[in-house]
Order: structure tokens, then sequence, then C-alpha cells
């Protein structure tokens, strides 16, 4: 794909996305405590691959912390970050992840914080980032999934519907941890894997939730969206709803974010392939010694952790 070819499948508004992410720069202190634990969570999974790396792309970068934190980490020698706002100059270049300004095989390490949830072609955009990486150059993102908001959906499906009769797409539709190895295999990646943590943020009500969405610039930016304003009293109601269904012993409400990463490697001759299904000469369990004991699919294929957060 080239540099000016463009995506004909439009889910998202890019104008309306980069109005919102200038908007909450202006308070991005005051909200960004998910791009920080993400960046944390992305350099240990960079920590863990013994080996140094040249080139290295932060992509899309959402706030300054993350090419913070790989400028602290010796393995990597030169980082580039390519923002969406213009006349910020927390960034080197000005661009978005869907058409990238970067020479093919390029770069040695591609990571990405919180980006491509908002991303209208995933799959031209991952083939991008394989085309730039040189060979077995790593391939680094998280992004939001498909059980971010799951309390905030509900609520919001439940009391639209009561009110206006039917519902609008209020919140982004989100990847599904099991599409997403499927996508990095689709987009020609060597050694891909999928995995997923759970961050569970906690708040005084749904009113601070939405205040945090805002100012992370978290906001509805799809273009189906509704562009009038809503029926008076709806969200009073979805606050209500909330805490009435989800507020723990301390009247504090709970919100999922669901993490996704994805983790691939650009091919080449050197690396290794899997062997074939049944080839094996033993099983696991019989050289570990443990007995077989019944995994369900979801926890034998995905390692799941969970962080709380509190918020006022």
């Amino acid at each position: 794909m080239s540099k000016n070819e463009t995506s004909t499948v439009r889910i998202f508004d890019r104008q309306a996305i980069e109005l919102r992410r200038k908007r909450a720069t202006t308070k991005s202190s005051a909200h960004d405590f998910m791009f920080q634990e993400v960046a944390k969570r992305l350099i240990q999974r960079i920590t863990d691959v013994k080996r140094s790396f040249g080139l290295t792309i932060d992509l899309g970068a959402r706030t300054k912390h993350l090419k913070q934190m790989l400028s602290k980490e010796e393995s990597i020698n030169n980082i580039i970050s390519l923002g969406l706002i213009r006349d910020l100059k927390d960034y080197d270049l000005v661009g978005n992840e869907e058409v990238m300004p970067f020479k093919g095989a390029s770069a040695d390490l591609l990571v990405s914080n919180l980006v491509f949830h908002w991303t209208n072609d995933l799959v031209g955009t991952l083939i991008q980032c394989r085309q730039i990486l040189k060979p077995d150059g790593l391939f680094l993102a998280a992004l939001f999934g498909g059980n971010t908001l799951t309390e905030l959906r509900q609520v919001m499906i439940e009391v639209e519907n009561e009110i206006s009769g039917g519902i609008w797409p209020r919140i982004s539709p989100l990847i599904q941890l099991a599409d997403a190895a499927t996508l990095l295999q689709r987009s020609g990646y060597n050694l891909p894997v999928a995995d997923t943590d759970t961050i569970t943020v906690t708040y005084s009500d749904a009113f601070s939730l939405m205040r945090d969405l805002r100012g992370m610039g978290e906001t509805n930016a799809t273009l189906a969206r509704k562009r009038h304003f809503s029926k008076r009293g709806i969200f009073s109601q979805v606050a209500e709803r909330y805490h009435m269904l989800f507020a723990d012993s301390k009247g504090r409400i709970p919100a999922t974010f669901q993490i996704i990463y994805l983790t691939g490697w650009a091919p080449d001759e050197t690396q290794p392939l899997p062997l074939k299904p049944g080839t094996a000469a033993q099983r696991l369990a019989d050289a570990l010694d443990l007995s077989l004991i019944h995994i369900s699919e979801p926890t034998r294929r995905y390692a799941i952790s969970y962080a709380v957060f509190c918020l006022k």
C-alpha cells in the first residue's frame, strides 16, 4: 500500500478525532493516567525482548509518555514520534496512522499506544507497519478492545431505548480479542500474538467517567454519531442506572477498559517456524509431570491480568 493510498472503509470521522485530541491536550495531565499505565506495560514487553533496536517509531503518539519511556531504554537508540495534532511540539512528525510518511524497511521497532481503535482500515494500517519494518523488525501495539466500557454501553442502550425508542451509536465499535491475532496473520506478520489486560477504574459517578473520556479525547467520533442534542434527562438517567446496577458497597462505580496487545515480526528467513500440528513427540503435561486439567478455551489462549484505579 502506498502512502498516498486511502482506505475505502470509513467508520470514523478523522477530523472529529483530531479535534477531540486537540481539545484533550489542554488538560491532558489530569486525564492521561491510562496512556501512562499502558505505556509502562508496552515498555515491559519490549524489555522482555533481549535485543537492541535502531530506528524506533512511536506511531500515533497520544502523549509524550511513551517516547520518554522509550528514550530511557539502553536497547533503543533512535526514536521518532508521529502525532496527529498540528502545532504541538511533543511530536517529531505530524500525520496519522492511516497514511504514514515512512520509507519501506526503515525501522527496527514500531510501537503504538492506544491509537489503532480509531483506525478505519486496520488491516491496511497493519500492512503499512509491516512494510515500514526491516526484516525481523518488531511491531507492538496496544488498543482498546471490545469489552471496554461494557458497563456504560449496557446502561446507555437501556436508557436511550426507553426514552427515545431506539439507540444511536454513542460508543465506538472495538475489536474483539478473538479477531486480533487473525488480523496480524492477514497482514503478513510472523509469530503473531494477541493477548489482553483488563484495567478496572472506579469513579464516584458516571459524570466523572464521562469527563475523563472527554479529557482523554475518547468521546464518540463515528461517522454515524448523533449530530444534534440528546433528549433532556438521558444522561441523568444513565448516571442513576449506572449507579443502581454497578455501584459497590462504597457507592463507587467500575469502568472496564480492555487493553489488547498485538505483537508480530516482519518476516525474515532467520526466524523459527512453528511445527505442524500433531508432530510433537511428547505432551507438555507429561514433560512437566502434570495431570491434564480442563481449562476453558479463552483462559487457555489468552493471559488476563487485572489492575484497579480509583478516581474521584
